[in-house]
Parts: structure tokens; sequence; C-alpha cells
């Protein structure tokens, strides 16, 4: 079998995790990598036919928790509730395929964690220490270590946290720290004598290299992940702390410890198993089940040595049978336009920004993929990202795909022609199949992905050499025998990409008649017959766009909040300059007015009045709005018309029900009662087409989103039938913008 995988290793299971994030804040780009490097790994697996269990959730306990929710004047579970929605909702925007996101503040939770810990204590790997810890007089309590900021003793970098310097990544002692300071009140703690529980990490040694140095190699661990554990073991194990003084975390089921806590790491990687035992009563079948399951874990490099010694260690001190790591994927750092990540600078492009962008979901997932931190540390900029999107993903698998199906349905009405496969092309394709499934098996998916590009490149070259469109007429059966070869390798590129990108995967498939083929079908030579509608898988990315995007999401997320306010309000130094440009030409810079085409109308589940409209609007990915029109039309009459849409209005939450923009109505002048609607129609255009102020110049760079209310303090009206703004007419390409009942009204 390929990869030196025998019969017996694919009858075994394979059992998924990505680092639990934490719940206290928005996960970024370089948060995101875990998870997206994990879920296509498990894609690879279900689709290679491996029993695949991909589990994951919110790390939920903790100071740091403790911290914010102190911050915000709400309990910890108040906090945790809405981050944890916040997760999910990002994460299910990925298109991220797992079979449980789960949360790590559950009974479940409790009892797995607090039975570990009385098998550990049974086995005597339990201490008790007295320490001195800093105690806030102010607050009176004992500060955990994510309570504590000072400056590092190591890199003098004058915001170190208590536990870890995020600077330099040196773990800590809040006693470490020089100058150390409350992180609730600002004052100066002292020193106090308290007791606490430690994990005997230097008598647990011998049993941890003993199973390292066997897992380590059989299951190929990351480069950083055996020079990092290695490290660790070199410098000298020391015990560690597991309890804490917090209240929000589980309780230490041990006399003298009723107002302590666990560590949020002795118990935060617990939660994998927790998390599994909430999703199936069978859960034992997959943790404690190492003869029969295989553990593959993704993290990033900051969180290897609690997922190679801290965790392992505890599993290995139970003295019971636990499956336990068996390949470590760890990716080094994702950086960020010359500096770093930072969720609590709030630097960075995070999940919510992503959707905010209107880049569909696939083209994300192709450029974290394409540029994951395998071996080194990565930049994210811009300028790359455009880069990669429009040269590769575009310029060569998208060219691939539409080139020849698009070829196909123009000269051959969408009928493959009856040719013969070129074998030697289709061995090229064989070969280079064998080296990605050999690098997936490896979870080595940046290699993998770019020998997908490879491919594809394979298929642009001999489209380009066999020149079908002169050997259609000069020789028919040299150009059937290209074309039908071409379209079996697009359609093993479509089973090979569905990990990566699904979405895209899927289309392809659709359009060749093969919903849902799986790695089994690789190598295809027959099936496929006629070809469906065939688009354009994605836009490019124009310099505009971008570079509007670079200036948006720069600096930190407060600036970026700062300068929203600014844009927002009129500006005293612009004043003039705006009441000079009038309000039609600020309509103009501010406001983006689009055709859309209705290609669906449902009700709305919560709202008597609502439909959720999805549009067309010449995009790659369809639009969502909701509207208050059920008084007034029927599904019947608004099913594929043509509308105008606010495209850039700020998305709104209806009832659950997300609505990215706003359709144009006339009513009644002054209508306060909301009881006259038309909805503006523009059968004449096609969708994508922007309508402007008639004497207004469009703006040399797209609007950023706009609030409502700042919308609607430039009216529109009708006057005799035609919509103006400021006395101009709204039109597109010499058709005016025009109602025909609510002639001389308001237009919203």
């Amino acid at each position: 079998m390929l990869c030196g995988y025998d019969e017996q290793d694919m009858k075994k299971r394979r059992l998924i995790t990505s680092a639990l994030p934490y719940v206290n804040n928005i996960p970024h780009l370089g948060n995101l990598t875990q998870v997206l490097s994990a879920d296509v790994f498990a894609r690879f697996c279900r689709s290679k036919g491996y029993e695949t269990l991909y589990v994951c959730g919110t790390d939920e306990y903790g100071t740091a928790t403790e911290t914010k929710a102190l911050q915000e004047g709400v309990t910890p579970q108040e906090l945790c509730d809405r981050y944890h929605a916040i997760h999910r909702d990002i994460y299910r925007w990925f298109n991220i395929s797992f079979d449980h996101f789960g949360r790590t503040s559950t009974p479940l939770q409790t009892k797995i964690v607090q039975d570990i810990f009385n098998a550990v204590d049974a086995n005597g790997y339990i201490h008790e220490h007295e320490i001195e810890q800093l105690y806030c007089t102010h607050d009176q309590m004992y500060l955990a270590d994510r309570y504590v900021t000072g400056t590092c003793p190591h890199c003098a970098y004058e915001n170190a946290r208590g536990d870890q310097c995020e600077n330099c990544g040196t773990l800590l002692n809040p006693t470490d720290l020089i100058k150390p300071v409350c992180g609730v009140c600002g004052n100066t703690p002292e020193l106090r004598k308290t007791k606490h529980l430690y994990l005997d990490l230097p008598q647990i040694l011998p049993l941890l290299e003993e199973w390292m140095q066997k897992a380590s190699v059989e299951g190929f661990w990351a480069n950083n992940a055996i020079q990092m554990t290695k490290a660790w073991i070199r410098e000298g194990l020391k015990e560690r702390g597991i309890t804490r003084d917090l209240k929000w975390s589980i309780p230490v089921p041990r006399k003298g410890y009723e107002n302590k806590v666990f560590y949020v790491w002795f118990d935060a990687p617990i939660g994998y198993i927790s998390i599994t035992a909430n999703l199936t009563d069978q859960w034992e079948t997959w943790w404690r089940n190492p003869e029969n399951v295989e553990l593959f874990q993704f993290i990033g490099k900051d969180n290897i040595p609690f997922h190679t010694v801290i965790f392992p260690s505890s599993q290995l001190a139970t003295g019971q049978k636990w499956t336990m790591l068996h390949h470590m994927s760890s990716t080094e750092y994702l950086n960020y336009e010359g500096g770093k990540f930072s969720k609590s600078k709030g630097i960075g492009i995070f999940g919510n920004d992503v959707q905010d962008t209107g880049i569909p979901v696939d083209i994300w997932r192709f450029y974290m993929y394409y540029n994951r931190p395998e071996t080194s540390d990565v930049t994210f900029t811009w300028k790359d990202f455009q880069e990669k999107v429009n040269g590769e993903l575009i310029g060569n698998l998208s060219n691939l795909v539409n080139r020849t199906l698009s070829f196909i349905k123009r000269f051959y009405d969408g009928e493959l022609p009856s040719g013969s496969i070129d074998e030697n092309l289709m061995t090229q394709v064989a070969e280079k199949e064998a080296v990605i499934e050999a690098l997936l098996e490896r979870a080595e998916e940046r290699d993998a992905l770019r020998t997908i590009f490879a491919l594809s490149d394979i298929g642009n070259k001999a489209f380009q050499a066999g020149e079908p469109w002169k050997t259609r007429t000069t020789d028919p059966t040299r150009a059937a025998d290209l074309l039908t070869t071409l379209v079996y390798v697009i359609h093993d590129i479509a089973v090979l990409i569905a990990p990566f990108m699904p979405g895209t995967s899927e289309k392809i498939l659709g359009w060749l008649g093969r919903e849902g083929d799986t790695w089994k079908d690789l190598g295809l030579r027959d099936g496929i017959g006629r070809i469906g509608d065939v688009e354009l898988l994605f836009s490019k990315l124009d310099d505009a766009t971008v570079e509007a995007l670079r200036e948006k999401y720069s600096g930190s997320q407060k600036e970026r909040e700062e300068r929203e306010i600014q844009m927002a309000e009129p500006e005293k130094e612009n004043g003039d300059m705006e009441e000079n440009e009038g309000l039609a030409q600020r309509f103009a810079r501010k406001v983006i007015l689009k055709v859309a085409k209705i290609t669906g109308v449902e009700r709305h589940p919560g709202g008597d009045k609502l439909y959720i409209l999805t549009l067309d609007d010449g995009s790659e990915e369809p639009r969502t709005i909701v509207s208050s029109i059920v008084p007034y039309y029927k599904e019947e009459e608004l099913q594929d018309r043509n509308i105008v849409i606010v495209a850039n209005l700020k998305p709104a939450n209806f009832r659950g029900v997300k609505s990215y923009g706003m359709l144009l109505a006339a009513s009644e002048a002054h209508d306060e009662t909301h009881s006259t609607c038309e909805v503006l129609f523009v059968p004449e255009l096609p969708p994508g087409t922007e309508f402007i102020p008639e004497g207004c110049d469009a703006p040399d760079v797209k609007p950023g989103q706009i609030k409502g209310e700042h919308f609607f303090e430039m009216p529109m009206h009708t006057v005799d039938g035609i919509v103006k703004i400021d006395g101009r007419p709204v039109s597109a390409h010499g058709v005016t913008l025009k109602a025909h009942v609510y002639v001389n009204g308001d237009v919203g």
C-alpha cells in the first residue's frame, strides 16, 4: 500500500483534534490555521475511507476568561456563551467539517478531569508544596498568573503576562516578572504563602521518554515538535503547578482545596476527551483504544509542550490505557504585514473581518493552505494574497477548468466527444496523485496542494500544446482525444481539491455529473457524458479592492474603530469639501447601488412580514438579504426578477438571519405608517450593473460598508416616476431608475 500503510493500518480509526481556541476573543487567521489544517486532514481521511472523528471546541476555563468577564461586567458563563457562538459561526462560515464542536465548561469535563487527577494522585505523582504567591491587598485575592503583568526578565518586554511573555514566548511564573502589578486594579501586589498541588514531571519522565522515542518516529512528528520537546527535557523538567486560586474552573477533589481549582493547562487538553464524550457515550472506543485508533493533533508551535509533555504525562501517570498522540502536526507562526497577529492587541485580520471582505470562502481556504507555515514562519500580506489568488487559483486551476469545459460547451454543444484517453498524460497524472496522497497521509498539506496545482499546470500545458481551437477542424480525432483526457484530469483535480476547497470541488463535479466522488474514484476513465452549465469559478482581485482592504485592516482593531467613527461622522476639516461636492456626489462616493436577480424566495421562519431573498448580483457567491415586503408581494411576483440593492450596507441580523444589503423600494411621500411599497424592478439590466447619480464621478476606490443610518441621511425621491437624489436622476448605461406606482414619493 501507498506510504507504507499496510492493510492493518487502513483499518485503524483516525481521531483528529485541533487546538482548542481560547474563548475570550475572536480568532484571527493565525488561530484559524489549526482548525483549517485539521479540516483538510479529516476530509482527506473520510474520502480515503478511514473511520474518522474530528473534534474541537472552545477552551473556556481559567484566568483569561475570568479577567475578561470582570472587565466587561458579565459572568464568565455569559462571556463563554457569547464567544462560543462567535467561534462556532466563524468556523461554520469557513466550512470546517467538525464531527463535534463543543466546549470545556461541561459536567463531563469536570468528571473526566477529576477522574484523571484522582488516578494520577493515587499513583503518587501529585505533590503539595507551600509557595509564595502574589496577593493583591486591594482586591483581597491571590493573583493567578494572568492576573499579573510586568516586565519580562528575558527580553525586557514591559507588558508580559505572568504565565508567558507574548513577545519572546518564554514560559514564566508571576514571581519572575520585574515590577509586577495586579492586572485588575494596577496596584503592586505583595508575596504571601499559600499551598498548591504539582504534577511531578521529573518522576514521570522515564515513562514519557520511553513513549516519545517510539511515538515521535512512528507518528512522524513535525520537526519543531521533536526539537521543542527535546529542549524541554534537556533543560530539565520541573514539577508543574496544576491548581490556581480562581473561581471559574474545575474544583479540585481534595480536602483542603475547596477554594482552589485546576490550572487551565491541566484541564484544557482533557477537553478533547470530554468533547468526544459529549458527542457519544461510546467515547472510550476512541480514547481508550490505542491498538485501533491513531490520534492526529494539529496545533501551533507555542502549544507544543502542552501536547507532547503535559497532556501525555497526565495520561501516562494514570497507569491506564489511553489513546495517545500518534502524529503531531505543529505549524510555525503566520504573521501579518510585517508584524505579529495579536488577539490581545487586535492586530491582524480576524474571522469576522474575513467574512466582511466579500471574498468567497474557498479563496481564503486556498490561500491559507497554499501558504501554510509548515516549516518556517510565513507572513500574510495583501499583495501576496492577490498574487497567489490571481496567479495560481485563477490563472492556473480555474483557467484549466473554464477553458476546457467552456470549449466543449461551445463547440460540442456540451457533449464530451468520443475520444481515447492519452495514456502518457494519464501516467503523469497518476504519478502526481501518488505524491499528493503520500503527502496528505503525513499531513504535509501545503506541499500536497502545491502538487495539485502542478498537476493543473500539466493540464494547461497539454491544452495549449494540443491547440484544440485548430485541431477541432484539422484533426478532429486528436482534438477529441485531448479534450476527453483533460475532462478526466479535471475530474481527478476536483476530487483532489475537495479537502481544501470543498465548495469548488462540488461545483466542478456537478458540472461533470459526478456528485459525491471520493478518493476511490481517482483515475476514472468513463462515466462522464454531458457537461453542465459552466461559469467562472472565481473573479480576480483588482488592485483597488486589495489596497482598500489593506488600508481597512491596518493597525489595531481599536484604531480601526476610531477610523470608522471618524469616517461616519462629518469631519470638521472635510465639512466644507463635502458640502461643496453636493449630496449626489457624496452619495456616489459612499453608496454602491447594484442590480441583483432574485434566484430564491422563502418566508422567514421567525417573521411574518419577512422574506429571505437569495440574489445573484454578478459576484461569484450568492448574496442573502432579508426584506419586510411579504404584505406587498407574493413569492412568484419576485422570483427571477431583477431589483436594485444597496450592496455595501453593513450586514444586519433579522431574527437570526444575516442580511447583506437592502433592496430599493418606492413609497408614498412621508409614509410614516410604512403601508405602501413598490419594489424597483430593472428587467433591462443584467446583475452586477451599478447605478450612480447622473453627472457624478464614480470613486477610484470602492467604498467600504456604510451603516443604515448614514445611508438614510442621503434621501432619494421619485419625481414624476424618476428616482433622483438631490435633483439628479439615478441611472446606469442610459437606463434611468423609475417607479411606476409611487411616482412622487420616497425611496429607501
